[in-house]
């Protein structure tokens, strides 16, 4: 700050009232000297955050920084997990902010939480070509955080994606661990993050809710996400309709049953299929253990996703399938795996069993995925039926 603007500040009393907010004496405090003259290790500012104070006062060295409110800590989630914000819609132009600044002020927040599960937000919109990132930053800043920051990260939830995001994401694809990459989650619609943390304690931004908005009055009445609904809990022996997560499983008992063994367990009486006449009564049961769930196997969160697949090159669609299926939450990732190894061993046979690829596909598509309201558009068969054609095509590929 210049000294011709520290006196016309010091004219000015709110001014006085920002000085009182200083944590120490200028003369106590050790401030980071110019950034071109800092080491790496001299850049760690961990410990020069006031962990209960929401606001730095204006001559912290990363006042300039704060200011903008790009990051904010946002309370817990409902799971009890500190909640971590980043606003891209708040990021000034390029040449008006620091980006490496904005990366030591990121990890200094983080270093107060890292020690215990946390939750990141990211709400994307408002990212433009004049504030967004050079990709040389982004791969650097993925390369800062190191395993403290990584272990205790839950889930990593990107709000209103982009197809620029998701093929960001994919281009990164080498660079990011299979772990990581496991806890990134798309977010279409405000209303979703509900079901992780109440969206009132965000602070969203008003041009977020402005777009979120936007998007909702685009869609179909049909097509409009409902609001998170209230199941009853299952019962004791209850194995169909029941979430995945409930499982508390690789698989679910009835998919592995089915698949593996042909028996599965009804309310707690065990049933041998090999003793029944009709071996299709296992698929129909299959396909109505998937058709049941309270939410489809590939999840609603990947419905658009699906349904456009056709768009994407034949030369990316390996690594966007991939990128798609290991965004999904692990007991449907595993589940998923499990499913089409074993069908992709049924079309190996399928000059016996007539059961191709296609055919596979024609059957179980339905079952893996289908919209909010619990309907399935003609229009949208097709596509889901293709992709998982090629699910089943490249499997070796996709499920490594």
């Amino acid at each position: 700050m210049s000294s011709e603007l520290l006196v016309e500040l010091g004219e000015d009393p709110a001014t006085a009232q920002l000085g009182q907010l200083k944590l120490e004496t200028i003369e106590d405090q050790q401030w980071p000297a110019d950034e071109s003259t800092l080491s790496k290790s001299e850049t760690d500012i961990s410990q020069r955050f006031d962990a209960d104070s929401p606001h730095l006062p204006w001559d912290h060295p990363f006042y300039d920084i704060a200011r903008h409110q790009i990051i904010e800590v946002a309370g817990d989630d409902n799971f009890g997990r500190k909640v971590i914000v980043f606003n891209a819609c708040r990021m000034p132009p390029q040449h008006q902010l620091d980006h490496h600044k904005l990366l030591m002020y990121l990890k200094g927040t983080l270093d107060q939480y890292v020690e215990s599960d946390y939750t990141l937000i990211y709400f994307h919109h408002g990212l433009t070509s004049e504030n967004k990132p050079s990709l040389s930053w982004l791969r650097d800043a993925y390369r800062e955080f190191d395993r403290k920051y990584k272990k205790n990260i839950k889930a990593l939830y990107i709000v209103h994606p982009t197809m620029f995001i998701k093929t960001l994401l994919i281009l990164f694809k080498p660079i990011i661990s299979f772990k990581f990459g496991r806890k990134i989650n798309y977010v279409s619609y405000l209303s979703e993050l509900e079901d992780v943390v109440k969206c009132e304690q965000l602070l969203i931004p008003a041009r977020v809710k402005d777009y979120d908005n936007k998007l909702r009055a685009s869609l179909k009445p049909s097509a409009q996400p409902p609001p998170s609904p209230l199941h009853s809990p299952p019962l004791p022996n209850q194995v169909f309709g029941v979430p995945l997560a409930l499982e508390h499983v690789d698989a679910p008992v009835v998919l592995e049953f089915l698949i593996v063994h042909l028996f599965v367990c009804f309310e707690g009486v065990a049933v041998n299929f090999t003793e029944m006449e009709d071996i299709h009564l296992a698929a129909v049961i299959l396909k109505t253990f998937l058709r049941e769930l309270p939410e489809p196997l590939l999840t609603f969160q990947l419905y658009n996703d699906v349904v456009n697949f056709s768009s994407v090159s034949s030369d990316g669609q390996v690594a966007f399938m991939k990128t798609l299926v290991e965004s999904l939450p692990e007991e449907n990732y595993t589940s998923l795996r499990f499913l089409i190894t074993f069908l992709a061993q049924v079309s190996a046979n399928s000059e016996v069993n007539k059961m191709t690829n296609s055919n596979l596909a024609v059957v179980f598509g339905p079952n893996l995925l289908w919209g909010r309201d619990n309907a399935m558009s003609l229009s949208a068969i097709g596509p889901i039926n293709n992709f998982t054609r090629t699910l089943l095509d490249q499997q070796h590929l996709v499920f490594t």
